[in-house]
């Protein structure tokens, strides 16, 4: 019986030791894999880009930047590059068709990694579902990229500035736009200093003291007189600030605003003048009639045209009542030769 016993205690002994080992080497693993969980405890992802930009199978997955999950294969898939990803429980319901998955990096070195957003809104993906790709983040190749073409651009301009291309180019190698330029500058210069010395208009409205009383003069006159008129004083004021003249332009207002009404109705013989067509086509009727008979007249046309443009008969009506004048002289001065009246009785 003691024997038994015996064994029995080292067998208990060699279990809880195996046990211990055991619980050692689980917490390392989960220690070593970040917290990620076993294997019973994560689920699988997918998603697809055109470009990996160096994430390969052991890269990290992130949700929110915390890592959460572990890049597990990356192959072709048609055009583009799926990837497959192990992903925490945990998170399953903060990854939804709302989230978005892009491609980060570790480290300035090239490392890539998944980063996935974080979004509780819209329904979450169950196992070996993709998870929708966002706009990708620029890499350090397309900086590079960009920056050479700057670059270059930038090489182009200052050989158009050199060689006098543009605006920029002939500004930097015409010696006439120099010249000009500086002679500008010169004359800015002799301008302002004129100025200073109060010399021309501008120099005596600027350093001479007298015209700066009279403005400042001037600017109390226009305040006085628009506190005056504010006041009520003087006609002006009494005009804006008086009630009744006030109504009384109202009332102009209002008369004329009716008779406006009144013409457009067509009221009155202004109104029917403005409104009414059958008037108006009569005024226009005689207005065309009176035109034709001008342009008649003036062509000579009936007897007051040619009156109007015949000389000959001008000079022969001219010359009768110039007859007719002398006439009409000579009997006033010997009324008797021309006005012998016989009278005979039978």
């Amino acid at each position: 019986m003691p024997r038994t016993r015996s064994l029995a205690w080292k067998e208990l002994k060699l279990g809880v030791m195996t046990i211990a080992a055991i619980m050692v080497a689980a917490a390392t693993i989960f220690l070593v894999m970040g917290g990620k969980g076993f294997w019973w405890q994560r689920y699988s992802l997918k998603t697809r880009f055109p470009n990996v930009q160096g994430v390969k199978p052991g890269s990290p997955v992130r949700v929110a930047g915390k890592e959460i999950g572990t890049v597990m294969a990356v192959d072709y898939a048609d055009d583009q590059v799926e990837i497959v990803f192990q992903v925490n429980r945990e998170v399953q319901s903060r990854i939804s068709d709302q989230s978005r998955a892009t491609i980060g990096s570790v480290s300035l070195l090239g490392e890539g990694a998944i980063d996935i957003t974080m979004s509780t809104r819209g329904t979450p993906i169950p196992a070996w579902g993709y998870v929708q790709t966002g706009k990708p983040a620029p890499a350090l190749s397309d900086v590079t990229t960009q920056a050479a073409e700057g670059i270059e651009q930038l090489s182009g301009l200052i050989k158009d500035m050199r060689g006098g291309r543009g605006s920029a180019g002939k500004f930097m190698t015409d010696e006439k736009l120099y010249n000009e330029m500086e002679r500008f500058v010169a004359t800015a210069g002799d301008v302002t200093r004129s100025i200073r010395e109060g010399r021309g208009t501008a120099g005596r409205l600027i350093n001479d003291p007298k015209i700066a009383m009279s403005l400042e003069g001037s600017l109390r006159n226009l305040e006085e007189m628009t506190r005056r008129i504010n006041a009520g004083d003087g006609s002006l004021g009494k005009r804006v600030n008086d009630e009744a003249f006030s109504k009384s332009l109202t009332g102009a207002t209002s008369n004329l605003q009716t008779l406006t009404d009144r013409i457009n109705r067509g009221e009155g013989t202004a109104g029917k003048l403005v409104t009414d067509p059958a008037l108006f086509n009569q005024l226009k009727s005689l207005a065309d009639r009176l035109d034709d008979l001008t342009k008649h007249l003036n062509s000579g046309e009936g007897s007051l045209g040619q009156l109007l443009k015949d000389k000959r008969l001008y000079e022969n009506m001219n010359a009768a009542v110039t007859d007719v004048r002398d006439l009409v002289a000579a009997i006033k001065k010997d009324p008797k030769k021309y006005l012998n009246v016989r009278v005979s009785i039978f």
